[in-house]
């Protein structure tokens, strides 16, 4: 049985890796755009090597030795974050996003969504919830992933969903009644509702019907 008996909704993010219902915060790592220019750097010497020499199996070596130590920095960041969830939460609510979909290559504004790309690549949300999701079980938890749709432009105070409330990547301001927040932070609020409904009317398909809004007895919301 897990030693708590909290319940937090996590939303993944471009610009902040995780920020939780609690209203706390964990940036991004981002090891490849921190070597970015460093790597750069060591391809360009390569490029300049001929193919198969000594100095070109060198500097080949040297940039495999870069990209070893940004995947460690990754994978320490990610089990340290997981291991934070899964310790202080009993229930971890996640929104069940495909991050393959989210990565593919786009015809339309290929620039723009290379770069998304490269930050989903880099923060490797699929590994937190890999890790979470043995984590959890592991520690007597229970990981939830909830329908991902309008979480982030859904109000928490009047209902009103709309692309309109959310015309940032940052902020949140709802054109009905007003209501300004952070725009992770008001998903993270979204996520951790349509968890407690889902766990206290749990339905097939995994969607949630607005009569089953009762939370879950045990569980610190």
């Amino acid at each position: 049985m897990h030693p708590s008996t909290s319940l937090v909704g996590v939303d993944w993010g471009v610009v902040n890796f995780v920020t939780m219902s609690n209203g706390e915060v964990i940036g991004q790592c981002a090891p490849l755009e921190q070597h970015a220019r460093k790597l750069v750097k060591l391809q360009r010497r390569l490029a300049r090597k001929k193919k198969f020499s000594n100095n070109w199996k060198k500097a080949k070596a040297r940039i495999s030795k870069l990209h070893q130590r940004i995947a460690n920095i990754r994978k320490d960041f990610v089990h340290k974050t997981s291991d934070s969830l899964s310790k202080n939460h009993a229930v971890v609510v996640v929104e069940g996003l495909q991050v393959k979909n989210l990565s593919k290559s786009a015809r339309k504004n290929v620039k723009a969504k290379s770069r998304l790309n490269r930050a989903i690549l880099d923060a490797s949300p699929f590994e937190l919830r890999r890790q979470l999701e043995y984590k959890m079980r592991w520690r007597g938890g229970l990981l939830v992933a909830v329908l991902p749709g309008n979480t982030s432009r859904c109000c928490p105070e009047c209902g009103q969903v709309a692309a309109e409330n959310r015309k940032t990547q940052t902020r949140f301001a709802c054109v009905a009644c007003g209501f300004r927040a952070p725009a992770d932070l008001v998903a993270a609020w979204n996520i951790k509702e349509a968890g407690l409904a889902s766990l206290a009317c749990p339905h097939p398909s995994g969607a949630v019907s607005p009569s089953c809004q009762e939370p879950t007895e045990g569980i610190a919301a």
